[in-house]
């Protein structure tokens, strides 16, 4: 018998992150009408002149289905990256999902390291130093807005 697309058997809810400079998670749910054998592959590139590339390391849940992928050593370049998640399934057939995303705007940045703080006996100044965080698709300062927060004097 031949398989029907099966709509409302895409995934849902796809979203990833950055952390850490080069370290990547991707989550999503399974379509809402997805047969519950279905199984998941995600595939990205970071842009169009790279090869694409299964994800290595599943994030499952409790009946074994990809809801998520973790990936080591992600280079941001300034081109968007492509992702593509498809489906199998015994009875059905899932619908792919696809989608282009920015990397640097889904980077959490770690904090600034090595903050110092010299105060002036004399005079009621205080001097603050930092260096920014690490990030992968950059080397230039102006990126970077800081807020400070003092807490008590």
């Amino acid at each position: 018998p031949v398989l029907a697309d099966t709509n409302g058997s895409a995934i849902e809810n796809f979203s990833c992150v950055i952390y850490n400079v080069s370290l990547m998670n991707c989550t999503w749910q399974a379509g809402m009408d997805a047969p519950g054998d279905a199984q998941y592959g995600l595939y990205w590139r970071n842009s169009r002149n790279d090869d694409v590339v299964e994800c290595g390391l599943y994030i499952k849940d409790e009946e074994g289905r990809h809801m998520g992928c973790a990936f080591q050593d992600v280079t941001i370049g300034t081109d968007q990256a492509y992702f593509l998640v498809n489906g199998s399934s015994k009875d059905a057939v899932i619908q792919d999902y696809d989608t282009c995303l920015y990397l640097h705007e889904i980077e959490n940045l770690m904090p600034p390291s090595n903050i110092t703080v010299s105060c002036d006996e004399i005079k009621p100044d205080c001097v603050f130093r930092w260096q920014r965080p690490r990030i992968s698709h950059s080397d230039l300062d102006k990126c970077f807005k800081y807020e400070i927060n003092i807490q008590s004097e």
